[in-house]
């Protein structure tokens, strides 16, 4: 029986996040695919950003849509987009620490306790 009790609620916020910019990305490229395709130039990259940097995807899409290029603050924006990809990751990772078996590095989960002995 374990003692642990699961107090962690932000693997759920995590997981609203990361499914809303992926969702979103896929409707606007149902909605507009020609914006698309004059961003990106194909489907690859889309789908890689799509799997790996959603918000930077989103972003970039933003930004290109006007003028065709990104330059000046615009590569503020996108690297505020790369942290928040990467802090999302981390606070996944942060969140699920707990349920790793206690055998693996990082893990929060306490040690088993040893087996009673036969004797006692």
């Amino acid at each position: 029986m374990s003692t642990r009790s699961n107090t962690s609620t932000s693997g759920c916020l995590t997981g609203a996040v990361a499914g809303f910019s992926r969702m979103f990305i896929l409707f606007a490229w149902i909605a507009r695919p020609l914006a698309f395709d004059a961003a990106f130039g194909g489907w690859i990259m889309p789908c890689l950003g799509f799997m790996f940097l959603p918000f930077t995807t989103l972003m970039y899409l933003i930004l290109v849509q006007g003028v065709g290029r990104v330059d000046g603050l615009d590569y503020l924006w996108l690297g505020l987009a790369v942290v928040l990809d990467i802090a999302s990751v981390g606070a996944a990772g942060a969140a699920n620490r707990d349920k790793l078996p206690a055998s693996v590095p990082g893990s929060t989960a306490p040690p088993a306790a040893p087996p009673p002995a036969a004797g006692a």
